[in-house]
């Protein structure tokens, strides 16, 4: 089994909370996880699993040392039963494991019945820093990081992929709440994919699908709780300049992304018109995965004046503004350097990082030339 980067930081909430909940999209290695735990297993997508679990819950909390629940959003009753649980021996902690594929402020019963009383974990496809080889990460990019998606075996992309989105299209996501009909649901993502990267417009995507901005809004909503598609916020500066203030969308994983885009190797990748923007996506995607998994505290958002100066990636993280630009070129010029130290002035950026694939780190004293792996380690 790999080692995955969220194993401490779920022992550790174990240590501190009577339950954890471990989020994360469908396929992405929550289960096998959690059952290097140990403990009592239980999948609640299983009807059979569901009477098994009611018939034992009696003595399934006394007897075992940790309860493992996958896919609990399948069973919302359940959150009241563990409530009561918890309610009974508060100093008991590491009791549950519940996994879910669905953000916690889509599952409203988490919300009203165990506030307080569990913290959540973040748990994506495979990180560059938990693959195995060179050759895997040098596919992660373009197959992205589903462990069964190409990056461990790449005779599955991009098949693998579309299988997957037809899946969730057709059954998860109107099990989930998504009032869409697949049909448009299938067309909203292939949109989505034409604008990765750019800044939101649900009025203009309204008007393709011949549906109102708020219902636009509403569907995205459930995709990013379902954690296929992330929304990038604009940072928010008193300055005398104009900002843009729409957020930006990106896919959070890239291997669904070139899937939607017809890519099917990496040569036809850089062939691409958007190719930037894929990569803008997988960087920035890389850095927030990463400070989920380790548990940094953070906020992240992107800045745009209205006169074209723009830092891809804000964060705000250990009471420090670092200001993160990425460009898919392997030569980093003074020029492009200069540009991001105006743009990072704008903000009073403690740090700025320029993040390309150059093999050459140049670090001076408040800014940095370097590759993504350079800085994954600077986050780790």
């Amino acid at each position: 089994m790999l080692r995955r980067t969220a194993e401490s930081v779920v022992r550790r909430r174990l240590a501190e909370y009577p339950a954890v909940v471990l989020v994360g999209p469908r396929q992405c290695g929550k289960t096998t996880l959690a059952r290097s735990f140990g403990g009592a297993y239980f999948d609640l997508e299983q009807e059979a699993e569901r009477l098994r679990l009611d018939l034992q819950w009696p003595a399934t909390g006394k007897r075992d040392p940790l309860l493992i629940l996958d896919e609990v959003q399948a069973a919302p009753a359940t959150f009241e039963r563990l409530r009561g649980a918890i309610d009974e021996d508060r100093r008991r902690n590491g009791r549950f494991l519940l996994l879910g594929s669905v953000a916690p402020r889509l599952m409203t019963s988490v919300s009203e019945s165990l506030a307080g009383r569990l913290s959540v974990v973040e748990l994506s496809p495979l990180l560059l820093g938990e693959l195995p080889s060179k050759a895997a990460r040098d596919r992660s990019w373009l197959c992205g990081g589903y462990p069964d998606g190409g990056v461990l075996r790449p005779r599955r992309y991009p098949q693998w992929q579309k299988d997957y989105l037809a899946l969730l299209i057709a059954r998860d996501l109107p099990e989930w709440g998504l009032p869409a009909r697949p049909q448009v649901t299938h067309r909203l993502t292939r949109m989505l994919a034409a604008v990765h990267g750019q800044a939101w417009n649900a009025s203009q995507l309204g008007a393709s699908l011949g549906l109102s901005f708020h219902t636009v809004n509403t569907y995205v909503d459930h995709l990013e709780g379902a954690f296929l598609v992330r929304r990038l916020q604009p940072l928010h500066a008193n300055l005398r300049k104009r900002l843009v203030k729409s957020p930006k969308v990106y896919w959070r994983d890239s291997g669904l992304l070139h899937s939607l885009l017809g890519v099917a190797d990496r040569e036809a990748l850089l062939s691409q018109p958007w190719v930037g923007a894929s990569w803008e996506g997988f960087v920035i995607g890389q850095v927030l995965d990463l400070l989920e998994a380790t548990g940094q505290s953070h906020e992240a958002f992107w800045f745009r004046t209205s006169d074209g100066y723009e830092i891809d990636l804000v964060l705000e993280r250990a009471g420090e503004r670092w200001a993160i630009e990425v460009k898919l070129t392997a030569t980093v010029g003074v020029a492009d350097v200069a540009r991001l130290d105006k743009a990072a002035d704008f903000i009073d950026a403690d740090r700025r990082f320029l993040v390309s694939q150059t093999p050459r780190v140049i670090e001076g004293e408040r800014t940095v030339s370097c590759d993504l792996p350079w800085l994954l380690d600077r986050l780790a």
